[in-house]
């Protein structure tokens, strides 16, 4: 059974979907300890007039998180801002063509310089154990850092299952 409303059922894809749907939707619990970490500083920052400068760093990186990985989920339900000026007027299996185009000419490799461009990024920030540049700031910046090439995995599995789910349906003329 397919899940998704707006995209057609193709097992395997569905399967990958609903895996990365689930661990996106789990680590956007994020934003809840966000909107608690925002709370709590404005708090202490209004209330007691002192801020705490790891709690600063914590909403940057809890948002950095959600921001992230939300990409992927954004990509396997379709829900991702698009430009659609022609496309509504397209016949369906031009659409399917023009989005393989897509994924292959566009957001493949822009995901892949951005994950391979990480890596040497938070190596570098691990080798050196990386922290804040604050005195009172959060230890372990590579930790952040990692969440990059990790998230550009994540979205680049999803963009492979949308791939596969249109050259399926292109290939059944659906």
């Amino acid at each position: 059974m397919h899940d998704n409303n707006t995209l057609p059922a193709v097992p395997l894809a569905d399967r990958i979907d609903r895996g990365i749907r689930r661990l996106t939707l789990g680590i956007g619990w994020c934003y809840v300890a966000l909107v608690l970490v925002i709370m709590l500083q404005v708090v202490l920052r209004k209330g007691f007039s002192h801020g705490l400068i790891a709690l600063e760093e914590l909403q940057w990186h809890l948002y950095a998180i959600g921001v992230m990985f939300g990409l992927s989920l954004a990509q396997t339900t379709d829900s991702h801002i698009r430009v659609d000026l022609f496309h509504t007027g397209f016949k369906t299996a031009n659409k399917r063509i023009i989005e393989i185009l897509g994924i292959l000419l566009l957001l493949l490799p822009f995901i892949a310089v951005i994950f391979l461009h990480s890596l040497d990024f938070v190596a570098d920030s691990w080798r050196i154990n990386e922290s804040s540049s604050a005195p009172s700031g959060l230890p372990w910046r590579w930790l952040i850092k990692g969440a990059i090439p990790v998230s550009m995995a994540l979205l680049a599995l999803a963009v492979l299952s949308r791939l596969y789910r249109e050259i399926v349906l292109l290939a059944r003329g659906e």
